[in-house]
């Protein structure tokens, strides 16, 4: 018992695709949101050009997330709520400090 190493490192990396589905959902929960403002596909990921994008410095997330509106909303309280419900979930969820996000209204949906 006395060989075993008491100060073992481990870590574990959360990969940005995760946080990308965790954002996406969290946001689209939100009441008033119609939809993302583009698709995500796997080239969006790699050219981070879709409508959510991750910044990471060191371990802490930075999130850009473009949005539609349903038709009749408030943009500002719209985009508040996502900001707390995107920051919220991907915390807890992944355990990713999340140091802003950055909330964009493209567009109105009228139904």
């Amino acid at each position: 018992m006395d060989d075993v190493k008491k100060n073992a490192v481990s870590k574990l990396k959360i990969s940005e695709d995760v946080i990308i589905t965790v954002a996406k959902l969290a946001a689209l929960d939100v009441k008033g949101v119609a939809g993302l403002s583009g698709e995500i596909n796997k080239m969006s990921k790699l050219k981070n050009n879709g409508p959510i994008k991750i910044s990471m410095i060191d371990s802490v997330a930075a999130i850009d997330i473009s949005i539609k509106i349903k038709g009749y909303e408030k943009a500002a309280v719209v985009a508040q709520e996502v900001q707390s419900a995107v920051k919220e979930n991907v915390q807890n969820m992944t355990g990713v400090a999340v140091a802003r996000v950055n909330v964009s209204v493209a567009g109105a949906v009228f139904d």
